[in-house]
């Protein structure tokens, strides 16, 4: 199969310039780079991303890595993307165009810009903006089939809550706010001593070179095997509570520009640098309080029946048919049906994306018309909003979602790299120019 997939894959590009050279020189228009399980990567992607890694490292003023480095970097996220969305294609994930458009107002919002502004600067900077929408799409995509697929992997007993708890009542620490920067020297799968050593040996050589005055973000996009290397490996700002108890331990008290390791963990040698550090912002969150009716497709229910079933019931509750309690107690699948489909009163990020995009496109008592989430097909109606004022929650809802977050980037990395192992991917290289 293998054989025969490439043969194809590549046949599709040579066929078509020997037609045409009875009147021209053979120009290739594409290539594939990579084959990944029946997918594959095209040159041309590859060169897309490079494009907008470079044009990101200038605005930002961040020196890059050689452009082979940079282009090993960028393959390795390509590769994972596909492997990813294959995943998300068997799981039925789809992000619809409306919720597409609502992220991509979202984002020009994020910029100060009307959408039509966001997109004139994509194109300005020489990006082409359908291949940017869809990489928005493929994003959100694999964003969802990453949460669905870890949070059967993450548990958090009660006794974490409460240790953490009595933990985050003691501390002194509290309103402080590191930003990291992460460099992961990996392990191959099953590593063997002699793997370990030569993985020390390169985190090494790595410190020294820090330590030797190198760039931090240059190495990063260079060595790097952690998800955040192109973003120069930084992980953003993170309370002592955020972070990995290993990394925790090391910066806590430390001054900025300090950098640690080789810190040993189940996925390689971690190189950690305290990028800087700043008293906790302090942050109002908008609490929502919703309900939903949540229909799941089946071999029985389509997609396209679930989505009519539900714009069904809109109809009638706008035209004041019906009660949106009693459908969602009659219809409704979850654990919320018995309630009449009542959330409560929820921070809207804890909810699936599409779900808090949903939401915050609502008035109060508005409802929604049918939209998909990772879950199945949803309406939602929205009963209320209120501001809380987040740096001074203690409560367990907060010491979960802290514990569950500093679960989340390890076990995420544990994720993807059980799936590369069950990929077949082949790297079909050609002669550099």
């Amino acid at each position: 199969m293998k054989n025969s997939l490439k043969l194809l894959l590549l046949g599709s590009v040579l066929s078509f310039s020997s037609i045409g050279q009875a009147f021209a020189a053979e120009v290739e228009l594409d290539r594939v780079a990579v084959i990944v399980n029946t997918s594959v990567v095209l040159e041309s992607e590859i060169k897309d991303l490079i494009t907008s890694v470079t044009l990101q490292a200038k605005k930002n003023n961040k020196a890059l890595p050689s452009d082979r480095a940079l282009r090993v970097q960028v393959m390795e996220k390509l590769i994972n993307d596909s492997i990813v969305l294959q995943l998300g294609d068997r799981m039925g994930v789809q992000i619809s165009d409306a919720q597409l458009d609502e992220t991509l107002s979202n984002m020009a919002k994020d910029n100060n810009q009307s959408l039509d502004a966001f997109r004139q600067s994509l194109v300005s900077d020489g990006l082409d903006y359908e291949k940017y929408r869809e990489n928005v799409r493929n994003e959100l995509v694999s964003g969802e089939v990453r949460r669905a697929s870890l949070r059967r992997r993450i548990y958090v007993s009660p006794q974490e809550i409460g240790n953490l708890l009595s933990v985050m009542k003691e501390q002194t620490n509290a309103d402080v706010e590191y930003r990291l920067g992460h460099i992961l020297i990996e392990f191959p799968t099953n590593p063997k001593q002699s793997d370990i050593n030569e993985a020390k040996i390169r985190a090494d050589k790595v410190l020294e070179l820090l330590n030797n005055g190198s760039d931090f973000t240059n190495i990063a996009m260079t060595s790097s095997s952690g998800a955040n290397a192109l973003e120069g490996g930084d992980l953003g700002w993170k309370s002592i509570n955020e972070m990995p108890t290993l990394f925790s331990e090391l910066v806590d008290g430390q001054k900025k520009g300090s950098v640690f390791g080789p810190i040993r963990t189940g996925l390689g040698f971690s190189i950690v640098k305290l990028v800087d550090v700043r008293g906790r912002q302090t942050m109002e969150v908008e609490e929502v309080k919703a309900s939903h009716i949540l229909i799941k497709p089946s071999i029985i229910l389509s997609e396209a029946k679930a989505k009519a079933l539900l714009q069904g019931f809109v109809d009638k509750l706008n035209a004041g048919e019906a009660d949106f309690a009693e459908l969602a107690k009659e219809y409704s699948e979850g654990p919320t049906s018995v309630r009449g489909g009542d959330l409560g009163w929820s921070d809207p990020s804890k909810y699936d994306p599409a779900f808090s995009e949903a939401l915050a496109s609502l008035d109060i008592d508005e409802v929604h018309k049918p939209f998909r989430s990772s879950f199945g097909w949803h309406i939602a109606k929205l009963t209320g909003r209120r501001i809380q004022d987040a740096t001074e929650q203690m409560n367990e809802s907060r010491a979960y979602q802290l514990l569950y977050n500093r679960q989340f980037g390890m076990e995420g990395a544990r994720w993807i790299k059980e799936l590369r192992d069950e990929a077949y991917i082949e790297i079909l290289e050609v002669e550099q120019e």
